[in-house]
C-alpha cells in the first residue's frame, strides 16, 4: 500500500493542481511534495534492511500475457526513492520566485513527472518499468520545450530523439527477455524480474541483449559518447528542469544498470566490462576538461556531470561491493550537491541577468550566507573529507583500483581535475573586485536558505553518517552480486 501511494500520490496531486489558476498551483504543488516526502520517510522507518522486495504489489495487469503491475522497494529502490521525494519539494519551492507562464501547468507536469521517476524506481516488472521510463520522459520534454532558452526547440528535440531511440532498443530487448521465460498454467510467459534473473542464455546472446540494454542507460545517464545532448539541455532547460534532468533524472540511467543489465546479461557484461570502464574513464577526463574551459555557469556544471557519472558507471561495472556501494552513495551525493549548485547559479543569474564568468566576481564581499553555502556544495562535488562526495568517490575508487590499478590511477585524477574547475569557477564568480554586474549583489533571502540549508544538513549528514544509507542498501547489493556471480 505504501508503494502504490508513493506512486499515484503525485499524480493524484497534479491532476488537482491542473485546476487552480494562479500563485495557488505552486503551493498547492508544494504541499503535496511535502506529502510524498513524508509517506518516503514513513516507508524507510518501516523498512527492514535485508534483501527482500518490501511493501510489496503484484497484481495481474496483462494476465494472459504474464505482465503484471508488479511494484515494490528493496534497498537501492528505497534509497533512489528517498533522493527524488528529498529533492522534488526543493525544487519546487526554488521555483518560487519564477513567473511561469502557466503555472499550474508546470507544477502539474512536475509532479505527473516525480511519478514517472518513483515508477521507474519501484517496478519490479520489466514492461512496467519501461512504460514509466517513458512517462518520465513526457513531462520534461514539454518543461523544457515550453520554458526554456531561446535554443530550445532544437535542443529538447534532440534530447527527445536520443532517448526514444534508446528506449526502442531497450524495449527490443525486453521482449526477446520475455519470449526467453519459461510459461505457467495462466500465462505463457512472464516478464517480471524475477523470471529475467533465472534465465541462462549463452555468451553470444547476453553479448548483443547488453549492448540494447546499455545503450538506453548510457544514453539517460550520459556515458561518453553517448552525452552529446546534454550540456546544451542543461543550458536551454529553465533551471528547475534541469534540476530533474541532473539531480534525478540521470539516475535512472545507473539505476537502470544496476536493477536490469548486470544480473540479467552477467556474461555480457563480463565481457564487455573493460569496454564500458574505458569509455567512462574517459569521460571523467573528457568531461573534466571541457569543464575547466567553460566559461558559462551552467555548462560548467552540466559536463562536471558527465566526469561525475563517469566515475559511478566505472565504480558499478567493476562489479564488486566497493564500487556498487560506492555508485549507490555517489548518486545520492551527486543529486543533492548538483541540485544546490544549480540553484545557486539562478540566483546568481537572477541577481545579474549573467551566468558568464568574466562578468561577475567580487560577491562574497556582501553576502557571508551565500558565501559559505556555496563553498560547502562545492566541497562536497570535489570529495573533500567529511563530506558526502568523499564517501562515494573513496567507494568508487577503491572498487576501480581492485578491479584494475590503471584503471583506478587514471580515474582518481577527477578528484584533482574537479578541484581545479570548481574552485576556478568560485575564485571567478566570488572573489577579486566588484563587476558592473555583481554591484549591489544581496545575500541570500529567507525562501533561499530555506531550499539550500537541507542541502547544506545533507552534505554532512552523508559525509559523517554514511552509514545511515549504505546499510539500507547494503544487503540488497549483496544479493545482486550473488546473482550476477551465480
Amino acid at each position: 500500500m505504501i508503494t502504490a501511494l508513493l506512486l499515484f500520490w503525485p499524480a493524484l496531486a497534479a491532476l488537482l493542481v491542473l485546476l487552480i489558476k494562479g500563485e495557488g498551483a505552486k503551493k498547492v504543488a508544494f504541499i503535496a511534495t511535502l506529502v510524498e516526502f513524508a509517506i518516503a520517510l514513513f516507508a524507510t522507518v518501516n523498512f527492514v534492511p535485508d534483501a527482500t522486495t518490501q511493501f510489496a504489489i503484484d497484481m495481474p495487469w496483462v494476465e494472459r500475457a504474464g505482465i503484471g503491475f508488479s511494484i515494490g522497494m528493496d534497498g537501492i529502490s528505497l534509497l533512489m526513492v528517498l533522493l527524488t521525494t528529498f529533492l522534488v519539494p526543493l525544487i519546487v519551492l526554488s521555483s518560487f520566485k519564477h513567473d511561469y507562464k502557466n503555472p499550474h501547468v508546470f507544477y502539474a507536469l512536475v509532479l505527473f513527472m516525480q511519478t514517472g521517476l518513483i515508477g521507474v524506481f519501484v517496478a519490479m516488472d520489466a514492461f512496467l518499468f519501461y512504460f514509466f521510463w517513458e512517462v518520465a520522459l513526457i513531462p520534461i520534454y514539454f518543461i523544457a520545450a515550453i520554458w526554456g532558452g531561446a535554443r530550445r526547440i532544437p535542443v529538447t528535440f534532440k534530447f527527445f530523439v536520443y532517448t526514444i531511440f534508446g528506449s526502442l532498443f531497450m524495449l527490443a530487448a525486453f521482449v526477446y527477455l520475455y519470449f526467453q521465460t519459461a510459461g505457467t498454467e495462466l500465462a505463457a510467459h512472464s516478464s517480471n524480474v524475477s523470471a529475467f534473473y533465472q534465465l541462462t542464455m549463452d555468451s553470444a546472446t547476453q553479448s548483443w541483449i547488453f549492448w540494447f540494454l546499455f545503450l538506453a542507460f548510457a544514453i539517460k545517464m550520459p556515458v561518453f559518447p553517448f552525452h552529446t545532448w546534454q550540456p546544451d539541455t542543461y543550458t536551454e532547460s529553465p533551471t528547475q528542469a534541469t534540476m530533474l534532468l541532473a539531480g534525478i533524472m540521470l539516475k535512472m540511467g545507473i539505476y537502470g544498470v544496476i536493477r536490469w543489465l548486470l544480473p540479467v546479461v552477467p556474461l555480457g557484461v563480463s565481457q564487455w566490462a573493460d569496454t564500458v570502464l574505458v569509455l567512462s574513464i574517459i569521460g571523467i577526463i573528457y568531461g573534466s576538461i571541457i569543464a575547466i574551459r567553460q566559461h558559462d555557469l551552467k555548462r560548467l556544471i552540466a559536463y562536471s556531470s558527465i566526469a561525475h557519472v563517469g566515475l559511478i558507471a566505472a565504480g558499478i561495472f567493476t562489479l564488486n561491493e566497493q564500487g556498487l556501494q560506492g555508485g549507490m552513495i555517489q548518486m545520492l551525493s551527486h543529486g543533492i550537491n548538483v541540485v544546490g549548485l544549480f540553484f545557486i547559479i539562478d540566483i546568481i543569474f537572477r541577481r545579474t541577468n549573467t551566468r558568464e564568468i568574466a562578468n561577475l566576481g567580487g560577491i562574497t564581499q556582501t553576502t557571508p550566507a551565500l558565501s559559505i553555502v556555496f563553498l560547502i556544495l562545492l566541497m562536497g562535488s570535489v570529495a573533500l573529507p567529511l563530506t558526502n562526495g568523499f564517501i562515494g568517490e573513496f567507494l568508487l575508487l577503491s572498487g576501480v583500483f581492485q578491479y584494475n590499478y590503471y584503471f583506478g590511477a587514471v580515474a582518481g585524477m577527477t578528484i584533482i581535475l574537479g578541484a581545479v574547475y570548481m574552485l576556478r569557477m568560485f575564485q571567478g564568480v566570488m572573489f577579486g573586485t566588484k563587476s558592473e554586474a555583481t554591484e549591489g549583489f544581496a545575500d541570500l533571502t529567507f525562501h533561499e536558505k530555506a531550499v539550500l540549508i537541507p542541502l547544506v544538513i545533507m552534505v554532512f549528514w552523508i559525509g559523517l553518517f554514511p552509514n545511515t544509507f549504505l546499510s539500507i542498501s547494503e544487503p540488497a547489493v549483496g544479493q545482486l552480486l550473488s546473482i550476477i556471480n551465480r
